[in-house]
């Protein structure tokens, strides 16, 4: 009774009831009751390496904001210059706290100017971070000057992703998708209604976002479906996120972790925007080095290394491993682990600690796959 009771108590998004319909596997997930399987994850995986599969990822914090001074607030929060962006392109970033932790990861959309000269923006952030996200954004931002608005419950967010996802999103939108690039997105026409659109994802395949009304979300997951369009639980997203190598905050990344260490040196822009919060920090890390990198593991066998393993080097405990399965695209076992920079070299040899015995792995090259069928 106590389990049934404490499964009551979980959110459910508004495509819930759809998955119960089609007999998904379901898990607790940051405080969330959500698909883990649908037909299998090694097949929902394929189906989105090979043609295309949907998410429902309503859980996600979604918020908007409005006001002339948006990107300017916003620049102290972040790395990333994102005065750089023009409307319609979107910067994945870091949230920071004032040591260069990271608070979530995020990204930041730009819709450019009303009619009034108010600049316009969509931030997405992790489900289990949503009310942190929105506390500390609320504190940093002058609420006389930009207008917040988190529509989390009020919307729902479906990812159609994979090399076939254009073509079976097209024919429910009025809008044509092909001019729109890698982190372009556009406010759109779903079924005849308002509906906000991004060439985002987190499978390193080509693909969709899209966020509607729960009405019309309702009825764009059952036309996809009847397209052919296979659904897909949270199983085969982390599967798929890890061969891209895309971090997983509360595993991979945290606020203990900065962008430096974890190899996301490409979204601090130290050149072309003044102060941040954390840039003493990453000014610091810059320029003496890290202390300890995550890098891309290949295990040297068929034994998996789970997060929280030991990463060893001749005996000695070094790191620990923060994700790892068995790669469905690539037939062996890959890993992110934490380890000393001089450790973080492609080529290095290192052995995990699987079930008291250790095993050989080596440092190899991230994304541990890449996808040809992604537009530029």
């Amino acid at each position: 009774m106590a389990n049934q009771e404490k499964i009551v108590s979980l959110t459910r998004t508004p495509l819930f009831g759809l998955a119960q319909e089609l007999k998904a596997r379901l898990t607790s997930f940051g405080g969330w009751e959500m698909p883990v399987q649908f037909v299998g994850i090694s097949r929902e995986h394929e189906a989105v390496r090979n043609s295309a599969g949907m998410f429902d990822i309503s859980h996600m914090g979604k918020f908007t904001l409005q006001g002339k001074d948006l990107v300017s607030q916003l620049q102290r929060l972040v790395p990333s210059d994102l005065s750089r962006l023009q409307p319609g392109q979107a910067q994945y970033t870091v949230l920071l706290n004032p040591q260069a932790g990271i608070i979530d990861d995020i990204i930041f959309y730009h819709q450019g100017e009303d009619s009034t000269g108010e600049q316009k923006a969509v931030i997405i952030v992790n489900a289990a971070t949503t009310a942190k996200d929105k506390a500390w954004l609320l504190q940093h931002i002058n609420s006389d000057q930009v207008q917040f608005q988190d529509v989390s419950p009020q919307k729902v967010l479906i990812a159609i992703q994979g090399p076939k996802a254009s073509s079976c999103l097209q024919p429910l939108v009025k809008e044509n998708l092909a001019p729109i690039k890698a982190f372009g997105h556009l406010e759109a026409t779903v079924l005849d209604k308002p509906a906000f659109i991004a060439r985002t994802g987190y499978t390193g395949e080509d693909g969709f976002e899209v966020m509607v009304d729960p009405d019309i979300g309702i009825i764009l997951w059952q036309n996809l479906l009847n397209a052919g369009v296979v659904p897909c639980g949270l199983g085969a997203r982390d599967t798929l996120r890890l061969e891209a190598a895309m971090a997983l905050y509360g595993q991979d990344i945290d606020d203990t972790t900065t962008p430096l260490e974890a190899g996301l040196g490409w979204l601090v822009h130290l050149d072309t925007k003044g102060d941040f919060i954390g840039r003493a920090i990453l000014e610091r890390q810059k320029a003496s080095g890290v202390d300890r990198r995550l890098v891309g593991l290949q295990m040297q066998g068929r034994n998996i290394a789970r997060h929280g393993y030991q990463v060893l080097s001749k005996g000695v405990v070094v790191g620990e491993v923060t994700s790892g399965t068995l790669s469905p695209t690539l037939g062996y076992p890959i890993a992110l682990a934490y380890v000393p920079t001089q450790l973080a070299s492609v080529d290095q040899q290192l052995e995990v600690e699987v079930r008291g015995k250790t095993y050989p792995a080596v440092v190899v090259k991230r994304p541990f796959y890449r996808s040809t069928n992604r537009v530029a």
